[in-house]
């Protein structure tokens, strides 16, 4: 897959947010990046032979105070991994959707234990 057909894939994602989500998104970037660096690994205790789809670095918008003149959070969608575990354009765009939804989710201060319990939600 090119390059302009994932960053297509991660518009995509995005648009899939429900609206009154992406109004509050707040002083956040999401970009693309090929492969993640072993400090991202390491930020999110992955093991340096483990795959990260997605990364969320910054202030969850809860724990935000006398916030101001700061640097954009950044959500990090990774193409080389997404790529690796799914195969078919199909699978990979859905991986790219929830990978997306799920970033956007620890912006809003979800952790990852609470985040996987509103994707079990979202399956059924």
């Amino acid at each position: 897959m090119t390059n302009e057909e994932f960053e297509q894939l991660v518009k995509q994602g995005i648009d899939s947010i429900p609206q009154k989500f992406l109004d509050k998104l707040k002083n956040v970037e999401i970009c693309i990046e090929d492969n993640p660096t072993q400090e991202e690994l390491n930020k999110a205790g992955v093991k340096a032979n483990g795959l990260l789809f997605g990364l969320y670095q910054g202030v969850p918008l809860i724990k935000r105070e006398s916030y101001g003149m700061v640097l954009p959070d950044k959500i990090t969608i990774f193409k080389n991994p997404i790529e690796e575990v799914n195969h078919s354009p199909e699978e990979i765009k859905k991986a790219v959707a929830n990978t997306v939804w799920h970033e956007i989710a620890h912006h809003f201060g979800m952790d990852e234990r609470e985040v996987r319990q509103a994707e079990q939600k979202r399956k059924k």
